[in-house]
């Protein structure tokens, strides 16, 4: 599969994109940009919008930054988003994921998955004790 608009390397970029390529490397402690930065460069404000989330959201908070690396696998996984599977599954293990959470992982969100197709299929009625 290639890129619909291509790939914007940073020998390429303008200076509004480098700025952002910078501070991705910069935040990732890496010296490469990945694939997906280079094709929404096309759009600069785009680039630098989503860059600014994901850095906010991936950030060190209440949860830890694995925990975020697996959340984004599982999420990925279900949507389907190969690219998104790789690129987290390469983030989670740099943050210490093993084989067998990985295994762990996918177990959850097949049953998550199949249960709730079932639930959906079935429309059962939320209990109750479960409203907050």
């Amino acid at each position: 599969m290639m890129a619909t608009l291509g790939l914007i390397e940073y020998e390429d970029a303008s200076s509004e994109v480098r700025a952002v390529y910078d501070d991705i490397m910069s935040t990732r402690k890496t010296d490469w940009i990945n694939n997906f930065w280079k094709a929404i460069a096309h759009d600069p404000a785009t680039l630098r919008r989503t860059w600014e989330s994901v850095k906010q959201v991936m950030a060190p908070g209440e949860l830890d930054p694995l925990v975020k690396e697996l959340i984004y696998v599982a999420v990925s996984a279900t949507t389907g988003c190969e690219y998104c599977i790789a690129s987290h599954t390469a983030g989670a293990r740099k943050k210490g994921m093993t084989d067998g959470m990985f295994a762990e992982l996918m177990a959850v969100v097949g049953m998550a998955n199949e249960t709730n197709r079932l639930a959906k299929g079935y429309q059962v009625e939320v209990d109750e004790a479960f409203r907050v």
